[in-house]
Order: C-alpha cells, then structure tokens, then sequence
C-alpha cells in the first residue's frame, strides 16, 4: 500500500451569492420568529437501546425506512438501497468521517463497520443535498455515535435469539465537566439463520443446485454463521470554554462470515476507525465555529473457498481474494452569521482512498497466487465548499455548492490514471403555508466519481480477464425534490416526490467478456409518504409507503432491457404502538412488498414474489434500572426473498443464467436484559 503523503490541490474563489446579501436589510426579529425547519431528512434517534435482535444497522433501517431496502448477504454485514441507489451512489457516514469496504463483492459495506449498539442516532438525507462531503450523488445515511457524558453511567446487556443467537455488550461512561470519557465492548455470535421452510444456509444451496461446487463440505455444513466483536473508546476534552477537542477509536473484529449466496465466505473482516476533532467556539463576528476534522479508516478482507466443495478435499485447493482498503481524510470547516441572521459556512476538505487486492492459490489454484486484481489505487480528492442558510420571512431558504477536483491513480504503468473535476451546487426552501404546515423542495446537481473496482478490476478467470473499465466518465445527478410536512390535530404526514436524471450512470454488462461497466444515462422518479396518527397520549400508528422506478434512456450494448437494475418494487411499513406504561412499549410492526415485476433480466434480475410479514416487540422497565425486550420477527414464519440477483455481485450460479436466490430469515424470537446505572 502506498503510504505518500496526500498533496491537496487547493480550490479558492467567491461563491457568495448577491441575492443574499440583497436581503441584509431585513428585520432581524422577524426571522428568528420561525424554527428551524429540518424536513429533507429522516432521523432516527436512540438506535442503541430500540435496535437489539443483532448488530446489523442495515436490517434495522430497511424496518424503519420505507425508502430503504435490504440487499441481504449473510446473517450479518448487508447492504441497503435508498430510494433506487446503493454503493457508492450513497454517502455513509460516521461521525462525519468515512469508511470503505473492501470487498469487491460487498461482502462488507460501510453499514457493516458499526453496531447498532454503539449508534445514537441516523439521519437518512434523500437527493444531492449535501456539499460538506465527498461523493454524495443520491443521498446520505449520517450515522452518530453514542457520547461521553458527565458523572458516571454505564450499561451491561445480554442478548439471546433463534438459532443460538448471543451477544454480550458492555458501557461504561463517564467524567468531569472538563474531561469525559466513555468505552463499549460487544462481542456475539450465531448459527446459520433458518428461512421459512425451515432451510438453513447450506440447505438453501443443496435445494438450488444439488450438484454445485458452492455447496460447503460436510465437515463445515453446520459451522456458524458469524462471530463478531467491537470496542469503542472515546475521549472529549474541553480545553477552554469555548475549545473541545474530541477522540474516538472504534475497532471491529468479525471472524468466519458465512456468505451462502457467493462462492466464497470471509475469513475474516478488521476495521479500526480514527477520529480526532477540535472546535473552536466563539472566536468573533467572523467565526461563531471553527472545527478541523481529521478520519482514518482501515479495513482488511480476506474471502476464500476454504470451506466449500470448490477447494477439493480438505480444502487443498483452497483460493483466498485479500484485500484492504484504508481511508485518510480531513475537513476544515468554519462557520458565521451575518448582521441580517444569514448562517454561512465555508470549508475546505480532502481525502484519499487506497483500494488494493492480490489471490492466493494452493494445489490446483496455486496457478492464480499473486494474481493483483485491484493494483494499490489512490482516489485524492480536494474540495471547497460553501452553504448559506437564511430565513426571510415564512420562508427559509439553504443554498449550497461544492468544487470537488480527484484524481484516481493506480500503481505501476499498466493502467492509466484518471482525472475528474465537478462544480456541484443546489438550492432548497421550505415555506411554512400556515401553522402546522410546510412546503418544502429542492433542485440540485452532483456527481461521485467512479471507484477502483469499475475502473480497474481483474479477475484471473482464462489468465486474466480486466471486468472494470478505465473509460468510464463520472455519474452526475441533476434531481428536484417536491414535498409537504402536515401537523393536523393528532395526523402528521409527509409526502414526497422526485424526479432524478442520471448521466454517465455506471451500471453492469452481463453480456460482455471484458470491461464489463458502461455509462448509460437514466432516470429514477418515484413517491414516498410517511406520518403517524394519535389515537390518543399512549396509543399511535406510524406509517410509510415507498415507489421508485428506474429507466435507461437506451439499452446497454448487447441487451434489450431497458430497465435500471436495483430498484426496489413498491413498500409499506405499519406499525401500532401502545405506552402501556412509563419506558415501556408494545410495538406490532407490517413490513410489506409488492412483488418486484420490473427487473434487469439481461443482467441477472429475476421476478420477485410480494411479500409482508408481521412483528412484534415489547420493550418493558421491569424496575428503574432494568430492561427488558421481548420479540418476534415474522410471526407467520413466511418464506421470502427481498434481494434480487443483480449480476454486478458474483453470485452462484448453476448454468444457463440461474442465479441462486437467497431467502429471509423465517420466525425469529430475541430477547434483551439491561442493566443500567
């Protein structure tokens, strides 16, 4: 891995807009007579103590979110599509820094890299409404983590679930008010998960294809599913009154991964997140806040046959894919109000990914040992950006716009580099009609660059086969947002529509041998509606209903489908919730699907039953320190299948294009006690 220091080209120029300053004249009291107004998002708060059937953040969210699906891998480490876009068409964050995963294959996803107990809240941002950071083409999931708090507190937890699910979790927190500090750890582990029919991994192998090289040896048949372990420390200092420097350090450990749907599983995957911020508060009339921010991520990723039938007798001819990926980034960001109450922000940020794999052979594999599929690639990125936010009257209004220039460089004169630079901008208001009713909408533009895998990617299949394309252009989405937030008595509703237009959108080929990535141009449009009603102080409904679809303005070279791959068909999430008593809820949640008819058929996609499954949770305070939460996932023990079969993952497969399709977990029973102090 290359470890040169990152040399930033450094953007500067005006991007205040005069329209703005047109408005200083505008009375100061009578703009701060309107709350601030946070509607382009979806918050989800206290995921730690509501999300406890395992660690994985993607099948909490994909419950909670109706424009979030699940693309499910494993008993743990999925994946999620927000409204029609996933991977890298999706900004994850944590604490405002970044992790990659480094599996081709998604094996791993920066979902993946933090636990449900150690997460406080996640604000799901929908559209290109973001130009503090890097990437963020269709969306964001900004993911913060639980704090240090003063005096003493801590929690101790125990967790058991269908197919001998266990987990352990412990915090401990604490301080002055000038030091705080706060360590978790968790540790869990589970058997292979059983569908509806009672199926579990290795059987839902044998029932696709009885003679597949992917099916696992017998000695392994009925090893477990995952083994995961996580800590996370952190220190916050409060250096003056006005300057807080805070540390972070998060380190995940999971061990044999079993992957039922892919032809390997991970032998392991290793994370450890740096983080170290300092801010500066009231400096003066030009800086209300002043924070540097500085992120280290590293992941390490070895898939391998080792426990299938392809790796021959007592795995001789084992292969191993190791990868790993490191993420270094920083952001200077400083903040200040204007005379009129404008808030405005200008930053500075730059980072650099390093993505790198090489295959391993033993026996009859060993021909591919040494074989480098991704070639030590740096993506650099230096951006400037700047947002403005001010309220006129009913109206507030957020203005922002980034100039991003990257520069993608592999190692080795084998493959060429590339360049890329991109002005994004965008505008978003919210009106307030009347009380309890808001208009809000936006229009923006973005764009992400393309990653390692789609540019550079080789597999050793007939001596070497180059699948990414160094040609590709980067995506740009130019997108509108149109929605209304109702408060009405004890009704609260928020519907939404966009319409996004992609272009140079990256998408799979199935129908060719090499270079398998085209630029295509596409839209994805699509609703959602969300609320909940009171029936009274304790008893309420949430609701949400999600539809998008996805169109190619042509079909790919080669293929006739002119459907975008990954767009989920159309969801419902209901629930009903009863405070029964002080810190206590029964919750009877629907998640339901309409079957997926509209699909990539020449790049692997298949039709998709509907679905919809019933579950039940009650979180009871048995005294004022204990806990407890009982539940029941997929009540009626349905068998269904939420992911579809996009050939972009390497995914088993038994000839003719039949990829194996990988059911849910059936009826699920958890349990949660916790003490806390």
């Amino acid at each position: 891995m290359k470890k040169r220091q990152i040399v930033p080209l450094i953007v500067c120029g005006s991007l205040y807009a005069a329209g703005v300053a047109a408005e200083q004249e505008q009375n100061k009291d009578e703009t701060e007579e309107m709350p601030e107004m946070v509607v382009e998002g979806t918050r989800l708060d206290d995921i730690a103590g509501k999300e406890v059937k395992s660690a994985d953040l993607a099948d909490a969210l994909s419950k909670k979110v109706s424009s979030v699906s699940l693309v499910r891998r494993s008993g743990i480490a999925n994946d999620i599509i927000l409204r029609g876009q996933k991977k890298d068409n999706i900004n994850i964050l944590i604490d405002g820094g970044k992790i990659y995963g480094a599996c081709p294959n998604r094996m791993d996803p920066p979902t993946s890299h933090i636990l449900t107990n150690n997460i406080e809240a996640v604000e799901i941002t929908e559209g290109p409404y973001d130009v503090e950071n890097f990437g963020t083409l269709s969306g964001a999931v900004k993911i913060t983590t639980r704090e240090p708090e003063e005096g003493l507190q801590g929690e101790v937890s125990l967790n058991v679930g269908s197919w001998n699910y266990r987990k352990g979790a412990a915090t401990l927190s604490g301080g002055t008010d000038r030091v705080r500090a706060m360590a978790s750890i968790s540790t869990e582990i589970s058997d292979q998960y059983e569908d509806g029919d009672g199926n579990d991994f290795a059987e839902q192998i044998e029932n696709y294809d009885p003679a597949s090289k992917g099916r696992y040896q017998q000695r392994y048949r009925d090893r477990e599913a995952y083994e995961k372990s996580t800590f996370m420390g952190k220190l916050y200092v409060d250096v003056t009154e006005n300057q807080e420097l805070k540390f972070s350090y998060t380190a995940n450990r999971s061990d044999d991964v079993l992957y039922p749907s892919s032809p390997m599983d991970a032998l392991y995957d290793d994370s450890d997140i740096f983080d170290v911020e300092y801010v500066i508060s009231g400096l003066g009339d030009w800086s209300r806040e002043l924070s540097f921010h500085y992120y280290s991520s590293q992941v390490e990723h070895p898939m391998s046959t080792r426990y299938r039938l392809s790796s021959g007798p007592n795995s001789v001819n084992e292969k191993i894919h190791y990868l790993e990926t490191e993420m270094q980034g920083g952001k200077i960001k400083n903040s200040w109000d204007l005379r009129d109450g404008t808030a405005m922000t200008l930053g500075l940020d730059f980072s650099r990914r390093n993505w790198d794999g090489v295959f391993h052979g033993k026996g009859m594999a060993s021909m591919i040992d040494g074989f480098i599929s991704i070639d030590d690639v740096d993506t650099d990125n230096a951006a400037v950006f700047l947002e403005v936010e001010k309220n006129i009257a009913n109206l507030n209004l957020k203005l922002g716009a980034r100039y991003d220039d990257t520069s993608i460089e592999p190692a080795g004169n084998m493959q060429p580099s590339n360049d890329y630079s991109f002005f994004s901008a965008y505008a978003f208001g919210t009106y307030g009609l009347q009380q309890g009713m808001k208009l809000f909408g936006g229009i923006g533009r973005s764009a992400r660059v393309p990653d390692a895998r789609e540019l550079y990617l080789w597999m050793p299949m007939m001596g070497g086969m180059m699948i990414g394309n160094p040609d590709l252009d980067q995506v740009t989405n130019t997108e509108i947002d149109l929605g209304l937030e109702l408060h009405s008595g004890n009704l609260y509703l928020k519907p939404k529509v966009f319409y996004s237009w992609l272009g140079d959108f990256i998408i799979y080929n199935n129908s060719k041998m090499m270079k398998r990535f085209d630029n295509v141009d596409a839209t994805i449009y699509g609703f959602s509606i969300d609320g909940s009603y009171n029936f009274t102080d304790q008893l309420y409904l949430d609701f949400g209903l999600a539809y998008q679809r996805g169109e190619k303005d042509q079909a790919q070279p080669g293929q006739t489908d002119t459907d975008l791959p990954e767009i989920p068909p159309l969801k419902g999430t209901l629930s009903l919730n009863w405070n029964y008593m002080e810190d206590s809820l029964a919750r009877a949640e629907v998640v339901a699907s309409d079957s997926w008819t509209r699909y990539d058929a020449d790049n692997g996609e298949q039709e998709l039953d509907s679905w919809a499954v019933l579950n039940l949770k009650v979180e009871h305070a048995l005294t004022k320190h204990i806990n407890l939460v009982l539940g029941v996932d997929n009540v009626f023990d349905e068998t269904y299948a939420v992911s579809n079969t996009y050939k972009d993952l390497t995914l088993l497969d038994a000839g003719g294009g039949d990829v194996i399709l990988m059911n849910e977990p059936g009826r699920y029973f958890y349990l949660k006690a916790a003490y806390k102090f």
